[in-house]
């Protein structure tokens, strides 16, 4: 099994992760609101300014560089408190677990650093893998939407 740990972000990973979330593979089941990397730098930044309503870490499996989790809309006065995503884009490690070590890590730290317990997801809902991350970690499915003619599923977590 590999060993799997949680990373600071940096620039540069940041500038890594959106190269390597272009493929057609993670692409289908990763919409990302950033369009050029100009613009993945400029969200980057706004992590680091005080206040910030989003943090991440870089998922690591023994010791190589993978992918990325993350959260947003922090807020823990809010129902949910966050909202998290990940994205392993080494695709040839899919399927050994690594995202769902890497976001109970995650979850973790939120909980730890942040006081963050209730937090939400969404998942495209023909993506298994996804909803089986997320299930590993103790979240169930809220409800299911279809948006621009795609199913999806919000997920929460208490």
């Amino acid at each position: 099994m590999m060993r799997v740990s949680l990373g600071e972000r940096t620039a540069e990973t940041a500038a890594v992760y959106f190269k390597r979330t272009r493929s057609p593979a993670i692409q289908r089941f990763l919409p990302q609101k950033a369009r050029t990397l100009e613009e993945a730098l400029a969200d980057f930044r706004k992590t680091r300014e005080p206040g910030a309503e989003s943090f991440g870490r870089t998922i690591r499996a023994d010791g190589q560089y993978v992918g990325d989790v993350w959260c947003y809309c922090m807020d823990r006065s809010g129902d949910p408190q966050a909202m998290v995503s990940y994205c392993v884009f080494e695709t040839a490690l899919w399927g050994r677990g690594i995202a769902a070590r890497a976001l109970g890590l995650f979850l973790a730290e939120l909980r730890e650093r942040f006081g963050l317990e209730r937090v939400g997801a969404f998942t495209f809902s023909e993506n298994a893998a996804s909803i089986r991350v997320l299930e590993k970690n103790g979240f169930h499915r809220e409800e299911s939407f279809t948006e621009d003619g795609v199913e999806s599923g919000y997920y929460l977590r208490q």
